[in-house]
């Protein structure tokens, strides 16, 4: 879009922040008639759309609901996410004839790529008459209304300022503190934030004990704290990873352990007895390896199990064998941070916040939406239906 320059100008709305829920609201906005300008410090808009799943971006679940989102109150997001729905963003995805498909659990990805959503979201900025520019550092000078901003080297002027800046996560995206900086100067409660939706690392002896098995996945029901998942798990050169561990990364504190089901649909206690009578002389690795990936089967009996015939195994040592398979333990020494993580966990606090319009309760005609906000989604499109449906309620009314 034009790069024209900003020489003053009045504008209705200013959004600074050129990702999904800041185009987003652009869009509902320029709708109502509003004069719209997008303002966005990186080189190109949608930087994480384009990125996402793999570069096909799941950009919404099918049943995304209230009870996938972390939030200090999670009866927050309720509003928004009534209003807009995963039936509304696809409406729009089916309406610009974007071909998508549903991977699992609700998850929906483009068939071609991730440039088809960027190209939706901009075709109805176009439309709605939404001006996006970008390589526009920008700097609040005072809040009103008007607000006065300093972008780039003009002055703009506006009614409503929207903060659409997101969080930490993957900053070679262009990924900055800016709405959890303003918020703080504002006086306004932040919540902690970390790193989520991101890998583990496992150092020392943990890390050893995995050594060979980069690239080994495995169907798990993993748990931590309240999150449990039935997603696989992949063991990496630096820890674990996989849709299993990103999900559970979001429920991990520093010191907290990890337990893995390796086995989930399998009662193994029962499985290992029957062998036993059934097949007696059958080792344990090859009995493990018909229900594991041999290279782990092996591992898990050179660590911690006896590799002898089924028939000399006691009840024990089968039990031994059903702990160390259906409840492994992991106690990881970090996450990967926010340099691979999805999202970011945390932000500004909600009580800060109206549920109905994502306004700021203390500054008149300012919001706040999207991952800026506490409100973080579970893995497979849930932060990009947040992202949808707080850009609408913002965009309807500023």
């Amino acid at each position: 879009m034009t790069q024209a320059k900003i020489q003053g100008e009045r504008w209705d709305v200013v959004i600074i922040g050129a990702g999904a829920a800041g185009l987003m609201c652009a869009i509902v906005a320029g709708q109502r008639g509003r004069r719209v300008l997008v303002l966005d410090h990186a080189n190109k808009v949608g930087k994480k759309i384009l990125m996402s799943g793999g570069g096909r971006c799941n950009f919404t679940n099918m049943y995304s609901g209230p009870e996938n989102f972390l939030s200090a109150n999670p009866h927050f997001c309720k509003s928004a996410l009534s209003r807009y729905t995963p039936w509304d963003f696809i409406a729009l995805v089916e309406k610009h004839g974007i071909p998508y498909h549903e991977k699992k659990l609700g998850q929906l990805f483009c068939d071609r790529s991730s440039k088809d959503i960027v190209a939706l979201l901009l075709n109805e900025c176009r439309a709605a008459g939404v001006e996006v520019r970008t390589h526009t550092p920008v700097e609040i000078e005072q809040l009103g209304p008007p607000h006065r901003l300093q972008a780039g080297a003009q002055s703009v002027l506006c009614d409503s300022l929207v903060i659409a800046t997101g969080g930490y996560s993957i900053p070679r995206m262009g990924a900055t503190g800016f709405g959890f900086d303003l918020a703080r100067q504002l006086g306004m409660k932040v919540q902690p934030t970390r790193a989520a939706l991101v890998p583990f690392v496992l150092e020392g002896r943990k890390l050893k004990q995995i050594e060979g098995l980069a690239g080994v996945a495995v169907d798990t029901s993993s748990t931590c704290g309240d999150g449990t998942f039935r997603e696989n798990i992949l063991f990496t050169h630096r820890g674990l990873s996989g849709p299993a561990m990103l999900q559970v990364s979001s429920y991990w504190q520093p010191g907290s352990a990890v337990e893995i089901d390796l086995l989930p649909d399998l009662d193994l206690a029962e499985h290992l007895r029957q062998l036993r009578v059934q097949r007696p002389g059958l080792k344990l690795r090859r009995a493990l390896a018909e229900l594991l990936p041999r290279s782990l089967a092996t591992r898990w009996c050179e660590l911690w199990l006896a590799d002898k015939a089924l028939a000399e195994l006691s009840d024990q040592a089968l039990d031994d064998c059903v702990r160390v398979c259906k409840h492994w333990q992991v106690w990881p020494a970090d996450t990967e941070g926010y340099r691979t993580a999805e999202v970011t966990l945390g932000g500004i606090d909600t009580s800060e916040l109206s549920s109905q319009t994502l306004v700021s309760r203390a500054h008149p005609d300012l919001y706040f939406i999207g991952e800026v906000v506490d409100v973080t989604g579970h893995l497979g499109g849930h932060n990009f239906q947040w992202a949808w449906a707080s850009g609408h309620a913002a965009g309807c009314v500023v």
